[in-house]
């Protein structure tokens, strides 16, 4: 199948050293906030876990890839474009000639009085994605050669359960993705749970799919919803094999629990939300890039945190990390000068940022262009 012209690079600067692999889909985002029915025109973007988590991977300086299939439509060329201009390799992204790029509409709340308004900070996506071109993913893509070529270099491999609720074809993929194992390669795997897609769907497939992965990402409150529990220690019985299990409370806390017992809880940064859409994604990239760099537990958590907290404080599913001082003093600091730490739009404050202050240099390096902290040994 071809692939599509993005006018730009596919191929964006070192091989890739995770890829990504599921649906993404254009997205139309209000021009105002407030009931759907209330709002005069939209903007076109684009939106969708993987290709979230591939770019904020990027951003935080791991060469990324993701793997999908879109549409031979205008929706589906600026899907590639931006995630490419992200930074992202799209050379696995298959143009399929007779589905559509999928589609999904945000709703935004505001304070209108309307009583069908979601209110401030709450928002709704309407998905328009049956019979879309990613939902004919299958276990062919491993014949695809430059699919075959990103998966084959991959240290890090994130999946996610939406891919698994699309079709029978992208269940089969996901299947044999997960039996393909190699002790060089890390498999995520967030459950990205979404009720509605599984309305006509068992979701009794996921359990066997979670428990495959090398680490699990998993969110309380969906983790509830899905196999009626939420609790960490609950989790990690119900799913003994990965090497970790990764459960987030919300704006509370989150905690890791290996395999061997070891359990690591860090409570969330103050946040000012601005829109909660993406920051779950956010934190999938900056957890998972803590991994790849070989960061202790807590680092890592923390890296999730920092991502997740300026992605819920930014219009749409990306947002930029501070500069690298910051983030390598947040990273640092003592759990009380975390505790203390506020993120909002207009920035980050606390007294951990006295540290960062002093090294900050004329040189305005960014997360992307070196890694957060002194250890340097990442292949993100």
């Amino acid at each position: 199948m071809p692939r599509q012209d993005t006018h730009g690079p596919t191929h964006p600067g070192p091989p890739p050293t995770a890829v990504c692999v599921g649906e993404s889909m254009a997205v139309l985002l209000p021009d105002r906030p407030g009931p759907l029915e209330s709002v005069d025109g939209f903007r076109l973007s684009v939106g969708g876990a993987e290709s979230n988590v591939a770019g904020a991977l990027a951003a935080l300086g791991v060469p990324s890839a993701w793997i999908s299939r879109v549409g031979d439509d205008g929706f589906g060329r600026r899907l590639l474009a931006e995630v490419a201009a992200r930074g992202v390799d799209v050379s696995g992204v298959a143009v399929d000639p007779h589905r559509p790029t999928g589609l999904y509409l945000k709703e935004v709340g505001g304070t209108t009085g309307d009583r069908h308004d979601l209110g401030p900070g709450r928002s709704r996506l309407h998905y328009h994605r049956r019979g879309s071109a990613a939902a004919a993913l299958s276990p062919e893509l491993l014949a695809d050669p430059a699919a075959a070529a990103l998966l084959a270099g991959a240290r890090l491999l994130h999946l996610s359960g939406i891919t698994a609720a699309l079709s029978d074809d992208c269940l089969a993929l996901l299947r044999a993705l997960l039996a393909d194992r190699r002790p060089d390669r890390t498999v995520s795997f967030d459950l990205n749970w979404r009720p509605a897609l599984w309305r006509d769907r068992d979701p009794a497939v996921l359990p066997p799919l979670l428990d495959a992965a090398d680490l699990l990402l998993l969110g309380s409150d969906e983790a509830e919803a899905a196999f009626g529990t939420g609790d960490p220690a609950a989790l990690r019985r119900r799913f003994p094999s990965p090497a970790t299990v990764v459960v987030k409370d919300a704006a509370r806390q989150v905690t890791a629990l290996e395999r061997d017992g070891t359990t690591v809880t860090e409570p969330a940064l103050a946040v000012e939300v601005v829109e909660a859409t993406g920051a779950g994604d956010a934190f999938a990239a900056g957890y998972l890039a803590g991994t790849v760099r070989g960061l202790d537990q807590r680092r890592r958590l923390r890296l999730g945190h920092l991502s997740a907290a300026c992605a819920l404080t930014a219009h749409g599913d990306q947002a930029e990390l501070p500069d690298a001082a910051v983030v390598a003093a947040l990273l640092d600091a003592s759990p009380a000068q975390w505790a203390a730490t506020r993120v909002t739009a207009a920035g980050i404050t606390g007294p951990a940022l006295h540290r960062a202050a002093a090294r900050r240099t004329a040189d305005p390096v960014r997360p992307a262009d070196r890694a957060p902290s002194a250890d340097r040994s990442r292949a993100q």
